[in-house]
C-alpha cells in the first residue's frame, strides 16, 4: 500500500480539478525558489503564473496514454509500454508527429496506481469527450495526456490553402471515442470561449481556436464579397467554421495585437 500528501490540501498546493481519471495539482505558492527570485515568484503568484501538475488515477478499467518524457513519478502496481504496433507503424507515427507537434511514441500505463507528470507553468485543462460527441481536433503541441478508452490519430485538413492561409497547420491531433483529455493551454480555463453551433457559421480574425469539433469544415474566406472591401474593413481574411458542433477560442495568442496602455508619470 502507498499513502501519498498529493491530495492533501497544504500551504504550497491543492487540487483544483478532478475529471474522469485526472486531477490537476496546482501550487499556491512557489516555496523552493531562491531569495534573490522571491519577489520575482511571489508577483508571478498573484497573476496566476504558478506550477501546475497533473496526476492520473490509473486503475484497472482505464490507463492512460501521455506525451513521452512527462512522468514523473509511478505509485503502485503499473507497467509502461509504447504505443508502437511496428516498423510501419513506427514510420507512420513518425511522420505524424513532425506535423502535429506531438511526439511519435506516447506511452501507454496500465495497472493500479498514480501517474505524476512532470510540472508546466501552462495551464492544465481537462476535457471530456461527451461534450464534444465523441470527436475533438485540437491544437498543435497542445496535447499532455488522454484516458486510453479513445483514439489518437492526425487528420487532415480538406484544403491546402485553408491550412496555409489559415496558420492552423495542414496536419492537427485529433482524438475520438470517450474519456478525458488534458491539454496544456497559453490561457486559463475562465478565459476561454466556448462556442457551441447547429447549423451555424463561426468566423475568427486568426488562428485563436485552440480545439474544434472533427465534424465542422473549416476553411478562410474574405470578410466582404471583394479584395478592395476586405483591404479597406482592414480585416483581410478570417477562419471559418461551417456546421454544427464545438470551437475552443482563446482570446488572445501570447498577447499579440493588444496595445499596452501609455504609463503617465
Amino acid at each position: 500500500m502507498i499513502k501519498t500528501n498529493l491530495f492533501e490540501p497544504a500551504e504550497s498546493h491543492r487540487i483544483t480539478e478532478t475529471k474522469g481519471i485526472f486531477s490537476v495539482l496546482e501550487y499556491e505558492k512557489d516555496l523552493s525558489v531562491t531569495p534573490e527570485h522571491a519577489a520575482e515568484a511571489y508577483f508571478a503568484s498573484k497573476m496566476d503564473v504558478r506550477k501546475r501538475q497533473l496526476i492520473a488515477d490509473v486503475n484497472e478499467d482505464t490507463g492512460i496514454i501521455m506525451q513521452a518524457g512527462e512522468m514523473q513519478i509511478m505509485m503502485g502496481d503499473i507497467v509502461a509500454s509504447t504505443n508502437i504496433k511496428g516498423a510501419g507503424d513506427l514510420i507512420k507515427k513518425l511522420a505524424g508527429s513532425a506535423v502535429t507537434k506531438e511526439t511519435a511514441i506516447k506511452p501507454h500505463y496500465v495497472g493500479e496506481g498514480k501517474v505524476v507528470l512532470e510540472p508546466t507553468f501552462r495551464y492544465i485543462l481537462l476535457q471530456d469527450l461527451a461534450d464534444w460527441k465523441g470527436t475533438m481536433v485540437i491544437e498543435d503541441g497542445m496535447f499532455l495526456a488522454c484516458e486510453d478508452t479513445m483514439d489518437i490519430k492526425v487528420t487532415a485538413r480538406s484544403t491546402v490553402s485553408s491550412a496555409l492561409l489559415g496558420h492552423e497547420g495542414l496536419f492537427n491531433t485529433a482524438l475520438y471515442g470517450e474519456g478525458v483529455v488534458a491539454m496544456e493551454s497559453p490561457v486559463p480555463d475562465d478565459e476561454l470561449i466556448v462556442v457551441d453551433m447547429v447549423d451555424d457559421v463561426l468566423k475568427i480574425d486568426g488562428n485563436m481556436a485552440i480545439a474544434w469539433s472533427d465534424e465542422l469544415k473549416f476553411t478562410v474566406e474574405r470578410t466582404t464579397k471583394t479584395l478592395i472591401g476586405s483591404a479597406a474593413s482592414g480585416e483581410g481574411l478570417v477562419n471559418v467554421y461551417r456546421g454544427t458542433g464545438r470551437v475552443l477560442i482563446a482570446p488572445v495568442r501570447k498577447n499579440i495585437g493588444i496595445s499596452v496602455p501609455e504609463v503617465r508619470p
